[in-house]
């Protein structure tokens, strides 16, 4: 086979692109040529942690989210790989909540396993991908960082797996520029521990601004409160909690919010999401789209409308999320090796409009997770992914959001049954408000 593939990003979605093609190849399968651009100095993705914020020592824009001391807050049993379990990885059984050191692990030693890493170029930024309508091929310009050069190679086709939680949405309130304490977007956010004894402000009402707002209860703030634009997140929280309207002003340390009500802070961290970014694609490759469960200006949520010879992996609202960018990838690469074809345009933009309109229905969150588990199912029967039970999945999923409703600081001490192997999980040997240490090797102990 004489096409070549580019994956950008070695993130979870990009090794999952890797995992595809190797996995057609170990089948004795003829594959394309694949070339993978990390801008990182290593693969992971978000889920490989660095202490870096800003800028890397290359002047790059830091890639990750990643903070010290995060925990899955969602449980594993429902992002499990079903080509490769965690039973399989660790030889036994482990809770259902890992810390990121333990997550990191199992997607590492899948693809060692697999062997791909000879497939990525680190510390390479895609500077620009362009497409000839006359060759049929995409340009694709990456610089090497450490040296500085700049090349250019053509592609048949591209695979954007680089994520949409990197580039922060950052909001501007009156009185940012005159306030006396320190203001962050959760992008910058890396340890709760240098929030000790502080008052602190979280703005928003997403999965950063509980998990957030819950490590740093965890490692000792003296308050947490958390300002909502439209409706606060609703849980039992601690007594040191308080949820209020969205912040008004700032003067001083002393915040405002839209009701009236005050609160002195020393810090003020910004939950505010991320946006969808792609400044190396040109005009006509990028895409735009709202952070929800159907992705505008794609097809099956994969292929790019306007050329469907580009795929974008990852970039749904998510509740299923590494076994989802599986579903994705092992589809896409059935389409780059001809094994499924593309319908015409009106019949892929009515694919769109058809899962826009179902998911505009969707009356709760349960419901949302049992779309999306549906679409994961859609994709994998239409390929050789491995078949796995989507609707335990699902109800890890369904018993995940009571048991938060019920302790949202003791939600993470509850197990859950494998989908993949159908063993329950142990329940972890400490509590999660009381470990300290989350360390793999602590937390791999009996």
């Amino acid at each position: 086979m004489s096409k070549r593939v580019a994956v950008i990003g070695a993130g979870p979605s990009g090794l999952a692109q890797l995992r595809a093609f190797q996995s057609a190849k170990n089948n004795g399968e003829e594959i394309p040529e694949i070339v993978c651009y990390e801008k990182q100095e290593d693969w992971g993705g978000l889920w490989r942690y660095s202490w870096r914020t800003g800028l890397d020592q290359y002047g790059e824009p830091v890639h990750n989210s990643m903070y010290r001391y995060l925990w899955s807050n969602g449980p594993k049993e429902g992002l499990e790989f079903a080509d490769y379990t965690f039973e399989e990885h660790f030889g036994k059984p482990i809770a259902s909540y890992p810390p990121r050191a333990v997550l990191f692990d199992y997607i590492e030693g899948r693809v060692k396993k697999a062997g791909v890493r000879d497939w990525i170029k680190f510390n390479t930024a895609v500077r620009w991908v362009s497409y000839d309508e006359a060759s049929g091929m995409f340009s694709v310009s990456v610089q090497d960082l450490p040296t500085g050069n700049t090349t250019t190679e053509e592609f048949d086709h591209v695979v954007a797996a680089n994520g949409h939680f990197s580039t922060p949405n950052v909001p501007q309130f009156d009185g940012f520029d005159r306030f006396n304490g320190r203001v962050l977007h959760a992008h910058d956010f890396r340890d709760a521990v240098e929030f000790k004894n502080q008052d602190i402000l979280i703005i928003g009402t997403s999965y950063s601004a509980e998990d957030i707002g819950s490590q740093c209860w965890k490692y000792g703030c003296k308050s947490v409160t958390v300002s909502h634009r439209t409706a606060p997140i609703g849980y039992k929280w601690p007594d040191n909690w308080k949820e209020v309207p969205l912040l008004e002003k700032v003067e001083g340390n002393t915040c405002t919010f839209i009701d009236g009500s005050t609160a002195d802070v020393d810090a003020i961290i910004l939950c505010t999401g991320y946006k969808h970014h792609f400044p190396f694609m040109d005009d006509s490759l990028k895409l735009e789209t709202a952070n929800r469960l159907a992705t505008a200006m794609l097809y099956k949520g994969v292929a790019f409308v306007d050329n469907p010879k580009l795929f974008y992996l990852g970039m749904q609202d998510q509740w299923y999320t590494f076994n989802m960018f599986d579903a994705q990838a092992w589809w896409a690469r059935d389409v780059m090796m001809g094994k499924i074809s593309i319908p015409d345009k009106a019949a892929m933009n009515a694919d769109i409009a058809d899962r826009e309109a179902r998911e505009d229905a969707l009356e709760d969150d349960y419901a949302c997770i049992v779309y999306q588990g549906d679409y994961v199912r859609e994709l994998i029967a239409e390929t050789d992914y491995p078949s796995f039970d989507v609707d335990a999945s699902d109800a890890a999923f369904f018993q995940w959001k009571k048991d938060k409703k019920k302790d949202i600081m003791g939600f993470r001490d509850n197990a859950y049954v494998s989908p993949m192997t159908g063993n329950k999980a142990p329940v972890h040997h400490t509590k999660w408000c009381e470990a300290m240490d989350d360390t793999l090797e602590s937390y791999l102990q009996n």
